[in-house]
């Protein structure tokens, strides 16, 4: 693939960030369709914005504030545009910045409530802010053996979530098992248990002056709320303020943003309920779909138009929120496709994990080979565990990947020394002898990135030479983007020193440039993207919806999960699943109940709540909340009726010719005992006999097929789980008392390390404004 065919993979919004500004406001609203225009206008009182998938919410905000700017109306140091991941800030400054509203602050709430803390702690309480906590999971490890508690990892991810939920609700420990109990949550151990850990954590945090991210919004509302001489500051600062993804907004967020505004009402947001899929971390919907309620005057505008999916994408997705209940689901929007007809959405089932990885690899293979770039494919399962068996199946078919969550691009070591290689040659440009004969910035950059082993032709197979070779590609397609677009837009080709500012803009907003390969992502972590073809994978009973999803809540929000999976597919989607783990395996895995009357040869349950919709399981009576009567239990060699307990359990009768894997058996035996020690229990309290024999049997793969296992209910499942999955797959367990970063938080996931340095005032003068993007 030659240079100037991989520079037409970069993607639209890369190249529109390098097009030339508008030349006036009017010149903002061109290209806007009548909703997106009706946004970009109502510049005056509160806005509420319902966008669905697709329909360029984000170029709908960023053009009210260039407008807005344009025009005269709002001062561009007067605006806070706010939203949930510094990559999301970071392409929101770009765009606002190539439309002429550079000034503009766009910040995540955790950002922009560090800037104005670290600015104000001083004069509010004195002396030096604490220092910020990244990784809190250690302290709370420490926490819990201080109560006497080992925790494995799953029991500390868990534990630090809890800890991360109550603070976002403004849940102080000794409310917290109230709190709980009150809002129906189902929590992962004991309440009263969790309360001592969480307030020996704030305890432990105190006496080493350390605060953790939570704690920034906390302190910020404190003093907001205590010094109004404070808050009176940093309202005559900001007096218009943009919220994205107004669904995932916290009660603390809404808190803050509430004191942020006063008693003004120039507020616009932008949000859709039906993409609501952080609720375990206090994200709730109720103040979007609340908005006109506290403010009856406010305009409302909803965006239907779908621009990223082809029709046949888009009448998925429909179909499957057509099935859903609750309050979100009232408020769903119909998606209006804008594309050209594409393919039908493909349906796969397959005999188990191996073969749907084999295939699916297969497929991609395929599709790369027809000209789909692996850069416009992503690969999406329910939980990161799932990754493995893709990420070998693409190796075996000669696919290289990425996967999302992993170490950041600006990060990896060949970034790094590119960064310095091309930061000296714009220095030193005219003496280095790498640049004779480069003429031109892409000719450049090939010049310098040369010397770091970069060539024009990829190094054959995968590994880590192609992945330093895809990195150092990523860097050159930039380059030819930034001349593509200056050249379009009739500006002066961009010097060396022009690119590598680009390139640290891009690293502060971690806004990595496109790495060619296959994008392999958990369903949550792919929010926000889209791809030119999307596999769904797993999505089989137990894990769409996942087994602990339990409620009608829960078995909702499993579903807006999946929509917004379909809704990351352009053009082509492809949804699949296996029926049982492994080869040879029972197949008795049924596909994701979501799909019933979508996929082909299949009808709606009509089991669901709100009239019969959703596809959620409920015994009895309407309403009723009893246990499912169950048929009887066959055995699963012979097909005989099972009447006796332990046979019941094995799901086989005693005579029948038994699968036992005996090393498995042997080894949790083994993990067991350890077990029952450290829980000062007999050994079948944690799992009798005959539940090992039959986990051992069935050999489970994931939370569905070990929780289908007689003995193993949601208790153990969620304190055992993770630890017996692990030995199925041939693991070695480590100390359970190993701390891990396991906090659930989107911020902890999207923010860490990506927080701003503290203001100096040199490099701000106006402290916490930052009124100019460097």
């Amino acid at each position: 693939m030659t240079a100037a065919t991989d520079s037409t993979l970069f993607s639209h919004v890369d190249q529109d960030a390098f097009a030339g500004p508008p030349r006036d406001a009017d010149a903002v609203l061109e290209g806007l369709d009548p909703e997106q225009r009706e946004v970009a206008t109502a510049l005056r009182g509160p806005v509420c914005v319902l966008a669905g998938a697709g329909t360029g919410k984000t170029r709908a905000i960023t053009h009210r504030i260039a407008y807005g700017v344009r025009a005269g109306i709002l001062p561009p140091a007067s605006v806070l545009a706010v939203t949930f991941t510094s990559r999301a800030a970071g392409e929101m400054r770009g765009r606002l910045r190539q439309l002429g509203a550079g000034g503009v602050q766009a910040r995540t709430f955790h950002s922009a409530a560090l800037r104005q803390l670290q600015f104000f702690w001083p004069r509010a309480v004195g002396g030096e802010l604490p220092g910020l906590l990244e990784r809190k999971v250690q302290l709370v490890a420490e926490a819990a053996a201080r109560c006497r508690l080992r925790l494995d990892r799953s029991e500390l991810r868990d534990l630090t979530g809890e800890i991360e939920w109550s603070k976002v609700t403004q849940t102080v420990p000794e409310d917290y098992p109230a709190v709980v109990a009150k809002a129906g949550r189902i929590p992962p151990r004991d309440p009263a248990e969790t309360a001592r850990v969480f307030g020996l954590y704030e305890q432990l945090k105190r006496e080493r002056s350390a605060i953790d991210f939570e704690d920034v919004l906390l302190l910020t509302v404190g003093v907001l709320q205590d010094r109004p001489d404070i808050a009176e500051t940093v309202r005559a600062q900001y007096q218009h303020f943009v919220v994205d993804e107004y669904q995932d907004v916290s009660p603390l967020q809404q808190r803050l943003l509430e004191l942020w505004v006063g008693d003004r009402d120039s507020l616009c947001v932008v949000g859709d309920a039906s993409q609501t899929i952080y609720s375990f971390t206090g994200a709730t919907p109720d103040h979007l779909l609340d908005f006109r309620a506290r403010h009856p005057d406010a305009t409302l505008v909803k965006l239907v138009r779908d621009y990223r999916s082809t029709p046949q994408v888009v009448h998925l997705a429909n179909g499957l929120l057509s099935q859903a209940a609750g309050r979100a689901a009232e408020h769903r929007l119909e998606l209006i496709s804008q594309r050209e007809a594409g393919p039908e959405p493909a349906y796969t089932e397959y005999a188990d994990e191996p073969s749907e990885a084999e295939g699916t690899a297969k497929r991609i293979r395929a599709l790369i080979d027809s000209g789909v770039p692996a850069s416009g494919i992503a690969v999406l399962y329910r939980i990161n565990a799932q990754s493995e068996i893709y990420e070998q199946a693409l190796v075996d078919a000669g696919v290289p990947y990425q996967l999302r969550g992993a170490e950041r691009f600006f990060e990896r070591p060949e970034v790094r020394e590119a960064g310095v290689a091309l930061r000296s040659a714009a220095r030193f440009g005219g003496n280095d002898s790498l640049l004779d004969g480069a003429v031109g910035l892409p000719s450049q950059v090939r010049a310098v990135l040369s010397g770091k082993g970069w060539t024009d032709e990829p190094p054959a197979g995968s590994g880590a030479v192609r992945d330093r070779w895809e990195s150092l590609m990523a860097l050159v397609r930039l380059a030819e983007s930034l001349s593509a677009g200056r050249s379009a837009a009739g500006g002066d080709e961009p010097t060396l020193s022009d690119f590598v500012a680009e390139l640290d803009e891009r690293a502060n907003a971690q806004h990595a440039p496109t790495v060619e390969g296959v994008t392999l992502a958990s369903l949550h972590s792919a929010k926000g993207l889209e791809w030119d073809a999307v596999f769904l994978v797993g999505l089989t009973d137990g894990m769409m919806p996942i087994t602990h999803a339990k409620s009608d809540a829960q078995i909702e929000e499993e579903r807006r999960l999946l929509y917004v999976g379909v809704t990351r597919a352009r053009f082509h989607l492809n949804l699949s699943w296996a029926l049982s783990r492994s080869p040879g395996g029972r197949g008795g895995r049924r596909p994701s109940r979501f799909l019933n009357g979508l996929r082909p040869g299949s009808t709606a349950s009509g089991t669901g709540t709100a009239g019969g919709r959703g596809g959620i399981e409920r015994g009895g009576a309407a309403g009723s909340r009893g246990r499912k009567r169950r048929g009887p239990v066959r055995c699963r060699v012979c097909g005989r009726s099972l009447t006796d307990p332990g046979e019941m359990k094995l799901m086989r009768c005693e005579g029948c010719p038994s699968d036992l894997d005996e090393q498995l058996y042997e080894r949790l035996r083994d993990w067991r005992s350890e077990r029952a020690k450290q829980l000062g229990q007999p050994a079948y309290c944690v799992f009798t006999d005959k539940t090992l024999m039959a986990i051992a049997e069935t050999v489970p793969g994931d939370d569905g097929a070990l929780a289908c296992i007689s003995g193993v209910g949601a208790r153990k499942l969620e304190r055992f789980g993770a630890d017996v999955l692990a030995l199925c797959a041939g693991e070695e367990l480590g100390s359970t008392a190993e701390p891990v970063d396991g906090g659930t938080s989107r911020q902890a996931a999207d923010e860490a390390e990506e927080v701003p340095p503290a203001p100096s005032s040199e490099a701000d003068p106006e402290g916490f404004s930052e009124t100019a993007e460097k």
